[in-house]
């Protein structure tokens, strides 16, 4: 994510991602050829993927490194559940 607005800058980013996925659906009404449509799928996969790595910085340098701080239950209930964001991310 960029210095600018971070939600404003996902939005941007999810409103790309949408327009992508509406051309993918276009492609298939289309009968367009498969190859052509499964790079596209490709690329809006991997543009969800960088969104949903954008995301998981931002928790991670904001919400864990503040329960961290804060130590105790919050930080272990913090902790899981970034690692189990990350387990998510890596299994798709």
């Amino acid at each position: 994510m960029t210095d600018t607005d971070p939600k404003q800058d996902l939005l941007v980013r999810l409103h790309r991602i949408e327009g992508q996925v509406r051309g993918i659906a276009r492609m298939v009404e289309d009968d367009k050829y498969c190859i052509d449509i499964l790079t596209q799928v490709s690329a809006a996969s991997r543009a969800l993927q960088a969104v949903a790595l954008g995301l998981l910085a931002d928790h991670m340098s904001h919400c864990l490194v503040d329960a961290a701080q804060a130590g105790g239950q919050e930080k272990d209930a913090k902790l899981k559940e970034a690692t189990d964001a990350i387990a998510r991310l890596v299994r798709s």
